[in-house]
Order: structure tokens, then sequence, then C-alpha cells
């Protein structure tokens, strides 16, 4: 008996916009730092509400925003901020946790070690 199996779609599972502000949330934390992350999971959410209302709403067209939001898209940051707007989300900046500060270590002559 073969086994079927059907691809996995984060939009099967942004059903309300908490969801998908959770989602949009725990994909800015684990960005790689190159956007990349964060572009594919606005795409999973403009896919959840609708490409088509979306492109109404910003005033671009649907094919320009599945490019823009493709893995291969590189949208302007003006591009980015009126999808968010037209999703009903917001951006916010808050104070990063600073990095624990390293205690700092010198290596030691290997003549003291023998010293020691």
């Amino acid at each position: 008996m073969a086994e079927k199996f059907t691809r996995w779609d984060a939009v099967d599972y942004l059903k309300t916009d908490e969801d998908m502000a959770l989602y949009l949330d725990a994909c800015l934390d684990e960005d790689p730092g190159d956007g990349s992350l964060v572009r594919a999971a606005i795409n999973d959410v403009a896919r959840a509400k609708g490409m088509t209302q979306l492109a109404r709403d910003t005033g671009l067209t649907r094919e320009g925003l599945y490019k823009a939001l493709s893995a291969s898209g590189n949208p302007e940051f003006s591009t980015m901020l009126k999808v968010m707007r037209a999703l009903g989300m917001a951006l916010h900046v808050a104070t990063a946790e600073p990095a624990k500060p390293r205690k700092a270590t010198r290596k030691r002559p290997a003549r003291e070690l023998a010293e020691a």
C-alpha cells in the first residue's frame, strides 16, 4: 500500500489575523539576516489573505506581488511596507536583548604554562 503525501503549506494553518501576526513575528526572530525568511512569511500571509485583493489594496499587480515575494524576488522596502499595511499588519521596533559579554581571555605562552 503506497503512502500519499501532500506538500506542507503554512497557508493552510494561517486562519486568523493573530495566527498571521505570530507567524510573521517568529519569522522575524528566526530570519538569517538576509530577509529571505521574512519575505517568504509575508508571501504566505499574502496568499492566505488573497493575492487579488492585496493587489487592489496596494496598487500593485498580482503578478508583481508574486514576483516580489518569491524566493528570487528582491522587493524594495517601500513595497514591503505597502504590503504589510494592506495586510493590516504593522512593524514595531524594540530594543534587542544585549548579548552577554564574553570574558576576555588571553593565551598564555608555553613558557608560562610550564612554570605554572
